[in-house]
This record gives structure tokens, C-alpha cells and sequence, in this order.
């Protein structure tokens, strides 16, 4: 293996929305740095049920409501 290619792997806290924290290995940043989420599981829509209106809003909810009747059958 290359000898100094690689980042530096180290351990770093993370302090999600709600403000509880962990302790995880990462190459971003330095030792002991806090990294601050603004989206998490915790208050992203993805995670939390708000991908639905999304849905509802989108371009294949709008095709499917103005063609979702049609048929091909005769």
C-alpha cells in the first residue's frame, strides 16, 4: 500500500438536530471536531413520512390524474 495517500481517519462527535450527540470515526475534519447536522433521519422528510407529499405534488401524481382513467382495453 502507498505510504501517505490516504486521509486521516480519526474520531469526531456529531450532534444531530434534536441536540443529542455520538462519537464516530470519519476523515472529515480533525481529532475532536463537532460536526453539526442540519438535516438527519430525525427531521428529513425522507425519513420521516414527508416524502409522501412530494408525491402527491409530482409530475407523475399530475399524469396520472389527468390520464389515469384511459385504458387501453376495449
Amino acid at each position: 500500500m502507498k505510504q501517505e495517500i490516504h486521509p486521516d481517519y480519526h474520531t469526531i462527535k456529531v450532534v444531530m438536530t434534536d441536540g443529542t450527540t455520538f462519537e464516530t470515526r470519519s476523515t472529515w475534519g480533525s481529532e475532536g471536531d463537532t460536526m453539526t447536522l442540519e438535516i438527519d433521519p430525525k427531521s428529513h422528510p425522507a425519513w420521516t413520512g414527508g416524502a409522501r407529499q412530494v408525491l402527491e405534488g409530482g409530475r407523475v401524481a399530475k399524469f396520472n390524474k389527468r390520464f389515469g382513467g384511459l385504458s387501453l382495453k376495449k
